[in-house]
């Protein structure tokens, strides 16, 4: 592997403790559901989750699909792993690993808000810009960037990467 170091392990650990400040204020006192975008959202979600500041804050997970093992999305989404909690009458917070092109997060937004969520906001770790064809609202951002792909800290490409405890970008496989 060919990779350039775009965030390291301790820049992550600072702004994720941030985005938990960020998120605990948000959310004071209203019933919140993080709900786990797999797999590449794992790190951050067990990271951010024990930053934010609830002792109630309920926790699901849920998988969908649009890459298989390419670099690019198929616009074919599947959901392989539903939600076990009802999200009806609750807020619910996605975290997902990054933002690319919209899809994925545009299908489940959508699905949330069939489900009858109170509310539903973004929070990502990599809010990346370069292929967004969908528009979508990212309430908590950790970093933004503009192109690249990215792995590490459970980000993948091809299921490989995704235990570095770091973000780079893969210049060469």
């Amino acid at each position: 592997m060919t990779a350039k170091l775009l965030f390291s392990a301790e820049d992550i650990a600072t702004r994720v403790a941030e985005l938990g400040e960020e998120i605990s204020a948000a959310y004071t006192g209203e019933p919140l559901v993080a709900v786990c975008v797999l797999k590449g959202a794992v790190h951050f979600f067990s990271d951010l989750t024990r930053a934010i500041s609830r002792e109630d804050l309920e926790m699901d997970f849920i998988r969908i699909s649009s890459y298989g093992m390419g670099t690019e999305t198929s616009r074919q989404i599947r959901l392989t792993k539903d939600l076990e909690c009802d999200v009806r009458g609750k807020h619910v917070l996605v975290v997902e690993d990054v933002v690319d092109s919209g899809h994925s997060l545009r299908f489940l937004l959508d699905l949330l808000a069939d489900r009858g969520a109170r509310s539903v906001r973004i929070a990502t770790l990599v809010n990346k810009t370069e292929r967004r064809e969908v528009d979508i609202p990212v309430a908590f951002s950790g970093f933004m960037l503009d192109s690249g792909f990215i792995v590490g800290y459970g980000l993948d490409h091809a299921e490989r990467y995704r235990a570095l405890p770091s973000i780079y970008e893969l210049l060469s496989v």
